[in-house]
């Protein structure tokens, strides 16, 4: 059985074992309700141990008459909704370890002030919480059975507003986390059909309607792109798509996400260090997967729509070699000069598909470039576009949600480095600005009128190793900001 969390509230703090205090700035932020005795013994454990609170450190102090989860949460001039979100993962993970918590509370600080409001943060709390406790654990022999509730206590945390937040997360949580299960497994248990098989049935479980091509359809939509990768595997690939009806009259939003299942690089074949965690190069899609999904359960107003391309990417027979031209849906031709660069080949028809939809925006993810993690690390994912207006939307869903964005230009010079020798266009730039050129080719299988985002979250995907906020695999980045960026969207309408 998986780890779960079961959320609560009361007015004051119930029969817990376990109670959780933040620490900021080296200082404990106690509730008034704090033991004036334990209040001091773990005053005295801070100055002793040094424990200063940085963003998403524990600790269980020994001395109290209750076992007590301190959790930092940065420099009050520090404080961010990223740092925040992290800090309450760290806790999910340390509450997840700690076996003999059953039930755990928590309670608003008597003197702390945050530049966010009780419910905004209660609902980032709730989703670090189920962030941080998730483990992947299907194929292990032994699993681990641990569930316990969490509660908000006080008065500052029993409000409606603050309940309807939690709840938010709770249905979000319970999603990403049927989502993460999938997009945590090998691509031996899960290929391209498996995948649209997969999302036909979860699609039934939403209220969601879903379509998918299979090979024979794609060349009678003449996706040369698409084919072009699928067709170095024996494994056929797909296109699918999932749409949330929404309220009529309302454009649809639609989310295009790169599912490679598997990524060898084809031809152009990686090296074979690491390479196991190209299982991930699916999470584009699985984001997409994920956002239409939540849509659907947060019933919200505005009509979203995923298409998801669905391949493998392998060296086989039929592999596209370095050099061949292929023809996109669109009619813009492409030469290919390294078939590693395959991501922006499935999503090119992808997006063709997206622009018939009529839709009010269009947003891209995919792990599409190495280059987006020299830039900027794992700490935050790339965004480019058509459109400063929809950028900055992203951006303030990434601000409310802690899935920062960093935008990168995507100015008609980039261009000068896709065209093609021999073709309208060539796969890859030539060799600078890897992340830019990734966009400033898709840029091209977008229409000018329509507005269009690019998310490169090749940094921010998935954890290869523990990290005190989280376990190794799927994060499942930018789904929840683009489920808020919907639920805020219907509001311009």
């Amino acid at each position: 059985m998986r780890p779960s969390i079961g959320f609560q509230w009361g007015l004051r703090p119930s029969a817990a074992d376990a109670r959780t205090v933040l620490v900021q700035d080296g200082k404990l932020l106690a509730p008034s309700s704090l033991p004036a005795a334990d209040r001091r013994a773990l005053e005295a454990w801070i100055g002793a141990a040094k424990f200063r609170g940085k963003a998403a450190a524990t600790a269980w102090p020994q001395g109290v008459s209750l076992p007590t989860l301190l959790v930092g949460i940065g420099k009050k001039k520090d404080f961010h909704a990223a740092r925040w979100l992290r800090a309450w993962a760290a806790a999910g993970r340390a509450l997840e370890k700690a076996a003999i918590v059953r039930r755990a509370s928590f309670e608003w600080p008597a003197a702390a002030a945050f530049p966010m409001d009780a419910a905004e943060l209660a609902e980032l709390a709730a989703a670090g919480l189920l962030s941080g406790e998730y483990v992947f654990e299907a194929f292990r022999a032994s699993r681990k059975e641990h569930s316990f509730v969490f509660e908000f206590a006080g008065a500052a945390l029993s409000g409606k507003a603050v309940r309807e937040a939690v709840r938010r997360a709770e249905i979000a949580g319970g999603t990403l986390r049927e989502v993460r299960d999938l997009a945590n497994l090998p691509a031996n248990e899960l290929g391209p059909m498996d995948l649209a098989a997969r999302a036909k049935k979860l699609a039934r479980s939403a209220g969601i309607s879903c379509r998918v091509w299979d090979m024979a359809a794609l060349a009678r939509e003449k996706c040369g792109a698409l084919l072009a990768v699928a067709q170095g595997s024996r494994r056929p690939g797909c296109l699918i798509r999932l749409a949330h009806a929404g309220r009529r009259g309302l454009k649809p939003l639609v989310v295009v996400g790169k599912a490679v299942m598997f990524d060898s690089g084809g031809i152009s074949l990686k090296p074979g260090k690491n390479m196991e965690w190209m299982k991930y190069d699916k999470s584009g899609g699985m984001a997409a997967l994920a956002t239409v999904l939540l849509a659907a359960r947060l019933k919200l107003p505005r009509p979203v729509v995923a298409y998801i391309p669905a391949v493998e990417n392998m060296p086989g027979g039929g592999a596209t070699r370095p050099g061949d031209i292929v023809k996109a849906r669109n009619g813009k031709t492409i030469e290919i000069l390294n078939t590693d660069a395959e991501g922006r080949l499935i999503l090119a028809d992808a997006l063709s598909f997206a622009a018939e939809e009529k839709p009010a925006a269009i947003v891209d993810i995919a792990t599409l470039t190495g280059a987006a993690v020299i830039a900027l690390g794992h700490e935050v994912t790339a965004v480019m576009g058509n459109d400063d207006r929809l950028v900055l939307d992203l951006m303030l869903s990434g601000e409310a949600t802690g899935e920062r964005l960093w935008q990168l230009p995507l100015w008609p010079e980039y261009d000068e480095m896709l065209k093609g020798q021999f073709a309208d266009l060539k796969n890859m730039g030539d060799g600078s600005a890897g992340t830019i050129a990734g966009g400033a080719f898709l840029k091209h299988f977008v229409p000018e009128a329509v507005p269009w985002a690019h998310l490169d979250i090749a940094g921010t995907a998935y954890l290869e190793s523990a990290k005190p906020y989280g376990a190794p695999g799927a994060t499942l980045a930018c789904a929840r900001l683009l489920a808020d960026w919907a639920r805020r969207s219907h509001l311009d309408s």
